[in-house]
């Protein structure tokens, strides 16, 4: 089953960005009962994968374009500064939110915020290249105009 099978397994695509929810489960906490601070990296690496995979769902031909123009292109983390403001424990819903900050000619910087309730728990800047063969790439115009650049 393809991404489109099931589209609420990959969030909903909002204006301005994407919002994907997130059940808590025991694997996702510590000894303390809190999320572990990994789980979070985890929770928006697919924040950031579903929305990239709702634009190419959403916009049809989207990806399909940027392989051709790019054949192989991936997207990898660059950096990534992120503060944790405060904690979640099992069972609790959140929400990954993530926005297009900057888009430049070879990466986007995407804002990401995990809140419970409206309250932000976690916020993170994450800037991420468009590489094609291992070496940096100019981002497709499609894709780039997808994103809001």
């Amino acid at each position: 089953m393809s991404g489109a099978d099931w589209p609420q397994l990959a969030g909903r695509l909002v204006e301005g960005g994407h919002v994907l929810p997130v059940r808590i489960y025991y694997e996702d906490t510590d000894f303390s009962g809190f999320v572990y601070h990994a789980s979070y990296l985890r929770f928006m690496e697919r924040g950031r994968s579903d929305y990239l995979r709702l634009l190419g769902v959403e916009q049809g031909a989207l990806f399909a374009e940027a392989a051709a123009e790019a054949p192989g292109f991936a997207f990898v983390v660059r950096s990534m500064t992120i503060d944790f403001l405060k904690p979640a424990k099992i069972d609790d819903m959140v929400e990954v939110r993530t926005a297009p900050k900057e888009v430049a000619g070879a990466s986007i910087t995407l804002h990401q915020r995990v809140s419970r309730g409206g309250e932000t728990l976690v916020e993170a800047e994450v800037k991420v290249a468009f590489v094609a063969g291992g070496k940096p790439q100019r981002i497709p115009a499609a894709l780039r105009e997808a994103m809001g650049g």
